[in-house]
């Protein structure tokens, strides 16, 4: 086996993400031309004839959804700590409030860019 670094992968004895140290330079400007032989071929091919993956109004909803869902998560520990620091002192309840509701800006946030954007 060769001396590799970062990640390993072998697979029915082929080792790939391998890179032997001694031919690190050759294969970074490989790396290099490569990427550059594939900009080409993407700027020189264009957009016609390629449709989206997903229509626009389900990725609206997916990126809505994704921030409501995020925001959820997040609302989970702070009304828990919200409701607690609440019951040992009332004067906590404006700092409570607002650190509750802040995740929610989230999806107002993404609700205004849906519209925005179309």
């Amino acid at each position: 086996m060769t001396k590799c670094f970062g990640k390993l992968y072998e697979l029915r004895g082929v080792t790939y993400a391998c890179s032997d140290t001694s031919n690190l330079r050759e294969d970074f400007n490989n790396m290099i031309e490569n990427i550059a032989l594939v900009v080409n071929a993407v700027l020189q091919e264009g957009t016609t004839g390629a449709a989206p993956a997903i229509p626009a109004g389900a990725a609206a909803a997916l990126a809505v959804g994704l921030a409501a869902l995020g925001s959820g998560y997040a609302e989970r520990g702070i009304g828990a700590a919200a409701v607690g620091a609440i019951a040992e002192d009332d004067s906590m309840f404006g700092r409570g409030l607002i650190l509750t509701v802040l995740p929610e800006t989230l999806v107002i946030l993404a609700l205004v860019v849906v519209f925005i954007l179309g």
